[in-house]
């Protein structure tokens, strides 16, 4: 007979040996790894169209005639690189209403219009997958009334100060507008300049002068209002109206 000490080694040998059996059905499992996500692919920005028709500063363009009071106009330009769409934007600029047609996918697009209105257009490029955009120029056209034999001038386009701007004010307390002035009839133009605190339509600074730049006195931390009025031998218009503020 073995010893008793002998038997119990045997015992715990085969004790041990069965939890090291065991052990292994309790390994860690196999995570797979999660796949590289691919990079993102750029996407080119389109670039501007170049404007076809109307022409810019058209005198008459008539488009076609769909009653007394409107005609039907073409408005026409270049595809643009990368462009998957286009914007077209008209402003009438008697009251300065916007007239939007947007996700064109052609080069071309009708849209009616009242006649006898100057009016300025661009177009936007699109391109999906991305929100750059690019504007193309700004041009004008009249649309022919019925019977008009002159035209308004084009309402003139002020360029400085800019609405919303601040103006630093010179040691002499001036600042210097400028603008600029268009007639369909080629006609000589002179110009009305309005400036106040109030709503720029209050007396005028300036009137009947010809050149497109005025120098004016003004005070210092002080939001003004301003427009310009232009006028050939028959008739005339106003351009919007611009804020800004002085320089303290």
């Amino acid at each position: 007979m073995k010893p008793i000490r002998q038997r119990s080694t045997y015992l715990l040998l085969f004790f041990f040996g069965l939890l090291s059996c065991s052990s292994g059905g309790d390994a860690d499992p196999i995570v797979p790894s999660k796949p590289t996500p691919e990079p993102p692919v750029a996407v080119t920005p389109p670039s501007k169209s170049v404007l076809s028709l109307p022409e810019n500063n058209k005198t008459c363009e008539t488009g076609a005639s769909v009653s007394e009071a409107q005609s039907s106009v073409i408005f026409k330009w270049t595809a643009a690189a990368h462009a998957s769409a286009y914007d077209l934007s008209i402003i009438n600029l008697n009251n300065q209403a916007a007239i939007l047609q947007t996700n064109i996918t052609a080069t071309e697009k009708a849209v009616t219009l009242n006649k006898g209105i100057p009016y300025s257009w661009q177009v936007t490029s699109k391109a999906t997958g991305t929100s750059v955009t690019a504007v193309s120029d700004v041009w004008k056209f009249y649309l022919a009334g019925e019977g008009v034999t002159n035209y308004a001038p084009f309402p003139a386009t002020l360029l400085s100060p800019a609405s919303g701007a601040t103006i630093p004010v010179s040691a002499e307390g001036k600042i210097t507008l400028t603008w600029e002035g268009q007639d369909p009839d080629a006609d000589d133009l002179k110009y009305s300049v309005f400036l106040d605190t109030v709503d720029g339509q209050q007396a005028a600074v300036a009137n009947d002068i010809s050149v497109l730049t005025l120098e004016v006195s003004v005070a210092k931390d002080t939001v003004y209002y301003w427009r310009v009025k232009s006028s050939d031998s028959n008739s005339s218009s106003f351009s919007q109206i611009y804020a800004f503020k002085t320089g303290a």
